[in-house]
């Protein structure tokens, strides 16, 4: 596989893009979809949608989390592994759900925010996507110094918001039955940099004032709380050990892996962190014994599941791997990061029933993900390989699109116009696709 800009370690939950100022998106169903178990709920008592807010994993070891303006939240990997308690990460996704519902927009500006909506475009590529370009270019978002956007000019909140959030906060835990104990405590984790120099803290505490007004006021709410002493239920325990352990597998070196969760840790997170670690240094007998031991105990884990399916993928077995994959995707039929490395390992194949299978799976995938490029190319090239021009036109378009290539988006959509027939839906779509990337083009020639 050739890659340019990231290394591909695992395409199955992640990608990792080269050291860059600026912010690194990258894709896990297992932790997108704990990141949902855990913000569902507040989300709901706010009097937000859930499906109107996108949450977005960002690869960095800081501790922070913010949102942005198009109800979207960005939570830090670290900030996750940190969390010695689900609560405390459900705590914060509270206090950010109150600056959503305050109308507080952590990156302010048009450039600014225009700058994330464009990248956030190629993020949403996914993780099977990156290898079905061939190219990493379903790499995690950059948006870096060529835009010259350092995270911590732009996320700032007055005290008064600060506060406001906290008690919106404390308000949707109440409305949930749960306290704001573990906002409290990773408040308290914070406090003990406030004395370090900034550049020293971690971002959430800089963007984020603290005070010990705030500290006390969470602490009073916490002895006051009919909830207050609640232990998290085992399923999110034993959730957020899972993902914690996910991140580390990946994230981290082998040595860090195998001191944190050694050998004789026989836990399903210990043998899973270590599953991965194996994988990542190309180690895959031990990587699959490990597999195959929590697949004995777990044998319906989807995730595990799309692990495995993803090893036999990587290491030249992709026979080996559709059966393993395909029961993931029926276990996880909403996870679009398996359903599209199903779909590309189905590609793979170059089979005309395994395309078809694979086309309604990209075509669920794109009801889900509009503007995931990586996709698009998948449906070009089933599109082209039978033969349909026009189609495979006006996929091409969307993927182009899709990344921000607006003059190429009008060249293959105007192509498509020409193969479709006029005023057929797909017609009707490019025509669309090819005065909305002209007015992009022209836009962006002008600034």
């Amino acid at each position: 596989m050739i890659l340019r800009i990231i290394a591909l370690i695992a395409t199955v939950t992640f990608t990792f893009p080269v050291k860059a100022q600026g912010l690194n998106l990258i894709r896990d169903a297992e932790t997108e979809h704990a990141l949902r178990i855990y913000s569902t709920p507040i989300f709901q008592a706010a009097g937000i949608s859930p499906q109107s807010v996108r949450i977005f994993i960002v690869n960095d070891k800081s501790l922070n989390a913010f949102v942005t303006s198009g109800n979207r939240m960005f939570i830090n990997t670290g900030l996750l592994t940190t969390a010695k308690t689900p609560s405390e990460v459900i705590g914060v996704i509270a206090h950010e759900t109150g600056h959503l519902s305050g109308g507080h927009v952590a990156f302010r500006g048009d450039s600014v925010d225009k700058a994330i909506v464009t990248n956030i475009a190629s993020y949403l590529l996914g993780i099977g996507a990156a290898i079905a370009t061939g190219k990493g270019e379903a790499a995690g978002v950059i948006i870096g110094a060529g835009q010259s956007l350092a995270l911590r000019n732009f996320l700032s909140y007055t005290r008064q918001q600060e506060a406001a959030a906290d008690q919106a906060a404390v308000k949707y835990l109440r409305a949930t039955g749960q306290t704001a104990e573990g906002l409290r405590d990773f408040m308290g984790v914070l406090r003990g940099q406030e004395v370090l120099l900034s550049q020293n803290q971690d971002p959430y505490l800089r963007s984020h004032p603290l005070s010990q007004q705030r500290y006390n006021f969470l602490d009073n709410e916490v002895q006051k709380s009919p909830y207050s002493g609640k232990p998290d239920s085992p399923k999110i325990v034993q959730l957020h050990k899972r993902i914690v352990a996910k991140l580390i597998g990946f994230l981290e070196s082998s040595a860090k892996v195998l001191r944190k969760y050694p050998p004789e840790d026989m836990s399903e997170e210990g043998r899973y962190a270590r599953a991965i670690s194996y994988y990542r240094s190309t180690d895959v007998d031990n990587a699959l014994r490990e597999l195959d031991s929590l697949l004995t105990d777990y044998p319906n884990d989807p995730y595990f599941l799309e692990l495995k399916g993803q090893i036999l993928f990587e290491f030249a077995r992709g026979k080996e791997a559709t059966p393993y994959l395909q029961k993931a995707v029926e276990l996880a039929p909403d996870a679009a990061p398996i359903k599209t490395l199903y779909a590309r390992v189905l590609i793979e194949e170059n089979n005309p029933e395994k395309d078809s299978i694979a086309l309604e799976h990209i075509q669920s995938i794109l009801a889900q993900e509009p503007n995931n490029p990586g996709v698009w190319r998948q449906a070009a090239i089933i599109y082209g390989r039978r033969g349909d021009k026009g189609m495979t036109s006006l996929a091409l378009a969307e993927r182009a699109y899709g990344r921000g290539k607006y003059a190429e988006a009008v060249i293959q959509s105007e192509r498509a116009r020409e193969l479709l027939q006029s005023g057929s839906p797909a017609w009707l779509r490019a025509s669309d696709l090819n005065s909305a990337a002209d007015r992009k083009d022209k836009k962006r020639k002008n600034n």
